[in-house]
């Protein structure tokens, strides 16, 4: 099998390496890739928005699979192109993908589904005086969440009121814009994906990611500092319950609107007093959760996304993971998330590398005159597998610390409560 895979980040880079170790797969070809995804695949410079060079692509090298990574090319459609081509391809429409590209269109398939949410109000560029006012009517903490894409950083969670009112504003600068307020949801969050084929779904394990940049949850809202897997308080029944009453009615929701989602549902949720409610939907593997899902991960996975993008998944087999743990330390580069500082050179990576159990993915990356630089918010994502998270944290981090990278950021307290440990 050859497979493309499209996108540049840490979450392409595990992709690349999970399906290179796959032995039904002959070729993987990456677009863009990174320079450390070039180190298991061939690199191709084409842009990953442009669904029509995506296509020819994937024509030009025989894949007989596309795998799209983030986001916004999902939102623009490059499935759909890829699929006009008759090329099996894991990623959804542009319609299905509305429900990441749209809190408000999420919030409808979530109401049309009966699946447990917050309560929340959509508001326009011409209501920003309303939303102000609904704001000052309700009682922290306040949610506000920009209705598009803002590569995960549209979110503010804020007990201060002037601080959500300028996120309102903001969210609201340009004439198209939406944004929801919606209310806060108490309890523990966590990330529960399922790979599904439209009518098929088949969760993964849970994972549990970290948003805020510093220890102890402070500071802005990132792209995700950390993330680990399985989650030891998330039993089965709770996994039942999620699958049961938030996955299948999405999916099954979004059929029924002519929108078949095919490809990886996830579901960001709090385990609130009154069961699990989605705090949102993705519609792609999330970032840094993905590095550690992955690594655990013991079924072939090329099989499995080719499975759901032909509607085979009924018949494949149950997936098999690893009785282990996994813990993905992010390493950003100085003046994340705010105003990321690019060209630092980058060292230690074999060093780091060569930590018994540990994978040093490239998130943001690039080679300038045959030295490694940064080149992104997110620079490296490091994961270590372990008998126990406590195990895996100690070679997360001993892995983190042998990188050099000036400024760089590190959230240590990643899955230390899972352990025991004080955040």
């Amino acid at each position: 099998m050859r497979v493309l895979v499209v996108g540049s980040g840490g979450r392409e880079h595990a992709l690349v390496q999970a399906l290179v170790a796959d032995p039904d797969v002959e070729e993987v070809v990456a677009a863009p890739g990174n320079p450390g995804i070039a180190e298991h695949a061939k690199s191709v410079p084409v842009d990953p928005l442009d669904g029509v060079a995506v296509a020819v692509l994937a024509e030009d090298h025989d894949c007989d699979l596309v795998v799209i990574g983030p986001e916004a090319p999902l939102v623009a459609g490059v499935a759909d192109a890829v699929r006009g081509r008759g090329i099996a391809c894991f990623g959804p429409s542009a319609e299905a993908a509305r429900i990441e590209g749209s809190k408000a269109f999420a919030k409808e398939v979530m109401a049309g589904a009966g699946i447990r949410t917050a309560h929340a109000h959509v508001f326009t560029a011409g209501q920003l005086a309303a939303a102000q006012d609904h704001l000052c009517a309700v009682a922290p903490p306040y949610v506000v969440k920009y209705d598009g894409l803002a590569g995960g950083k549209g979110v503010t969670v804020t007990r201060d009121l002037g601080e959500a009112q300028a996120a309102v504003a903001a969210s609201l600068s340009r004439p198209d814009d939406r944004v929801v307020v919606e209310d806060f949801l108490e309890g523990p969050e966590f990330s529960l994906f399922a790979v599904t084929d439209g009518h098929t779904v088949v969760p993964l394990i849970p994972a549990q990611d970290l948003k805020r940049l510093q220890d102890g949850d402070v500071g802005p809202n990132t792209g995700g500092m950390g993330a680990y897997a399985p989650l030891p308080w998330a039993d089965a029944d709770l996994l039942s319950v999620v699958a049961e009453e938030v996955l299948v009615p999405a999916v099954a929701e979004l059929h029924r609107r002519g929108a078949p989602f095919i490809g990886l549902l996830y579901a960001g949720l709090a385990l609130t007093a009154e069961g699990p409610a989605v705090v949102e939907f993705n519609a792609r593997f999330g970032d840094p959760e993905t590095q550690s899902l992955l690594a655990l991960l013991d079924t072939p996975l090329a099989g499995l996304l080719f499975a759901a993008a032909r509607g085979r998944l009924a018949q494949h087999p149950a997936l098999s993971w690893r009785s282990a743990t996994a813990v993905t330390v992010v390493v950003a580069a100085a003046g994340y998330p705010q105003q990321p500082r690019s060209g630092d050179p980058i060292g230690g990576l074999a060093a780091a590398a060569a930590v018994p159990n540990v994978s040093v993915f490239h998130a943001g990356t690039a080679l300038v005159g045959g030295r490694l630089v940064s080149a992104g918010g997110r620079v490296l994502d490091v994961t270590a597998v372990g008998t126990d998270l406590g195990r895996a944290r100690e070679s997360a981090y001993q892995a983190v610390d042998r990188i050099e990278l000036a400024g760089m950021q590190v959230r240590r307290d990643v899955a230390l409560a899972a352990t025991g440990g004080d955040e």
